[in-house]
């Protein structure tokens, strides 16, 4: 049975069109906040700290600015992406229609990867106009840029059917994934840390993600980049597993 790729680009297509009704919102307002970040951390706190590993800190902190974006953005695309539908009661619709569970998740997590990645790019084109960005390893930068983007529209798509209200679909990102992020080295190395927080930090799945996106950019990490590749390689195939399991058993999308 060939897949249904007409239902597929209609679904994605309505999705990132969502992006251009909300522009203000989605591209404009991350790319504002993360040039405070940078007035904030780079200027006024980075030129009273000395170098990171040998790197400027204004231009440390974009890896964790990037990822910081992506964790959040990604898992609001794709959690409100799924959920609208649920919402509105249109889920019984797309879920009569001619698509595979793969294909609607391929739908839905496509676009929200997409605008995610989109705006991870936007985001390390503004840093350039602030700091000296040197990417080492522009093709891990790219992987794990995916990686990230691909995963976390995948707990987005998980969270989205799981919530049964507005504030069910902020708590998560809000509570757990922001807090992990801030925790997880976005604006430190891990390294600066007294060694029993450094020990309970690397139970922080978010540490692994930021340090090997940040050796991609400067060759240094907290952990090392194998470890940071065979974690994030796990939370996707765990993601993976759990939409499977939502599908097959219909958990919250068939009542």
């Amino acid at each position: 049975m060939s897949a249904n790729w007409h239902g597929v680009w209609a679904i994605y297509k309505f999705e990132m069109l969502r992006a251009r009704r909300t522009f203000v919102q989605s591209l404009i307002a991350p790319v504002i906040t993360t040039a405070l970040y940078f007035v904030v951390f780079g200027a006024a706190i980075g030129s009273r700290m000395q170098a990171v590993g040998g790197v400027d800190y204004g231009a440390f902190i974009v890896p964790g600015l990037i990822m910081l974006s992506l964790f959040t953005q990604s898992l609001s695309y794709a959690s409100f992406g799924i959920y609208f539908p649920k919402f509105t009661g249109t889920i019984y619709e797309l879920l009569s229609a001619p698509l595979s569970p793969f294909e609607i998740v391929l739908a839905y997590v496509g676009a929200a990867a997409t605008k995610a990645i989109v705006l991870g790019a936007i985001i390390l084109a503004t840093a350039t106009l602030f700091v000296d960005v040197q990417i080492m390893h522009p093709g891990w930068m790219v992987f794990f840029l995916v990686m990230t983007a691909v995963t976390f529209s995948l707990f987005g798509f998980i969270i989205g059917i799981w919530a049964t209200s507005f504030e069910q679909l902020q708590f998560v990102p809000m509570l757990i994934v922001t807090p992990l992020t801030f925790l997880g080295g976005a604006f430190y190395s891990i390294d600066m840390l007294p060694s029993h927080w450094q020990a309970f930090s690397l139970f922080n799945p978010a540490v692994y993600l930021i340090s090997g996106f940040r050796w991609s950019f400067y060759g240094e990490g907290d952990v090392s980049v194998g470890i940071s590749i065979g974690v994030a390689l796990f939370f996707l195939v765990l993601c993976i597993g759990i939409v499977s399991w939502l599908f097959r058993t219909g958990y919250r999308l068939k009542s």
